[in-house]
């Protein structure tokens, strides 16, 4: 009885090995006859900066229910000389099929010929604002004079290294005549250390720090040293996915993202601005 048992076994065994082989090559070969085989959702690789971050966040569940396709997203500064900027991701090789930042770092990647031409758009303009801890006492920055005395009052400030750090470090600063003084004082880790209690300022755009948790907004710089950010988004030269890509900007600019940008701080653009050239 048990060798008989044995034998069925082996004999079940042999027909399924002999199926199993059989079937390899006629799925080869249906997929050689043009056969749709079943795939995952389409996947969109997204790399921005931080002032778009908060509405992007909001608006990209909607995106991905409408459409069906999925966004992968990668951070990273517009600007500056480290090694995950935007642009050194893209020149290091890392996959990208839409980048959203500030204009400035933008112009850069489209002088380097690594943007779609024409297929960028400005998203929306938020100006710089300060944030300190919540519950700290607030700065006076109503005027030059008194933005200028905060600076030099605070124990440390934050900002980041990008667009806004290379402003401030560069032209404010100088300008102020306090860039000497700010010297040892100044981070680059952001908000997140004013809510940690790591910093006691931040100075960022508005759209980065308007609604951070362990926070509460100052205000807006005064008038005559504002810098309203521009930020945009284009289509990577190379990427995997341009007509998915191109669907998201398109969506980028719906009302339902203008809404999520005007709540996270941002004023949206009226309309698609490209600063690049189609070929003709």
């Amino acid at each position: 009885m048990n060798k008989r048992w044995q034998a069925s076994m082996r004999l079940v065994f042999l027909v399924f090995f002999i199926g199993a082989v059989v079937a390899l090559p006629a799925a080869s070969f249906a997929q050689g006859q043009g056969q749709v085989i079943a795939q995952g959702p389409v996947q969109v690789k997204v790399i921005m900066s931080g002032g778009f971050a908060a509405a992007f966040q909001e608006i990209q569940p909607e995106f991905e229910k409408a459409t069906g396709i999925k966004v992968a997203v990668t951070r990273g500064p517009s600007q500056g000389t480290g090694p995950d900027t935007i642009g050194a991701q893209l020149r290091r090789g890392v996959p990208a099929d839409v980048v959203i930042m500030s204009r400035e770092g933008l112009n850069d990647l489209i002088a380097e010929n690594r943007i779609v031409a024409g297929s960028d758009v400005n998203l929306g303009q938020t100006p710089l604002g300060m944030s300190v801890r919540a519950g700290a006492p607030k700065p006076d920055i109503s005027t030059v004079e008194a933005f200028k005395q905060a600076m030099l009052h605070a124990k440390s400030v934050t900002f980041p290294s990008s667009t806004t750090g290379i402003y401030l470090v560069k032209k404010l600063f100088p300008q102020l005549g306090v860039a000497s003084a700010m010297t040892g004082k100044i981070t680059n880790t952001g908000v997140a250390a004013v809510a940690k209690g790591d910093a006691e300022i931040a100075v960022q755009p508005v759209s980065e720090i308007l609604h951070v948790p362990g926070t509460q907004f100052v205000g807006t710089l005064p008038a005559e040293i504002q810098y309203v950010s521009v930020f945009s988004a284009a289509i990577v030269k190379g990427s995997k996915q341009p007509t998915e890509a191109k669907e998201l900007i398109v969506f980028l600019g719906s009302e339902k993202a203008r809404t999520a940008a005007k709540k996270s701080g941002m004023e949206p653009n009226e309309g698609a601005v490209s600063k690049s050239k189609k070929p003709s």
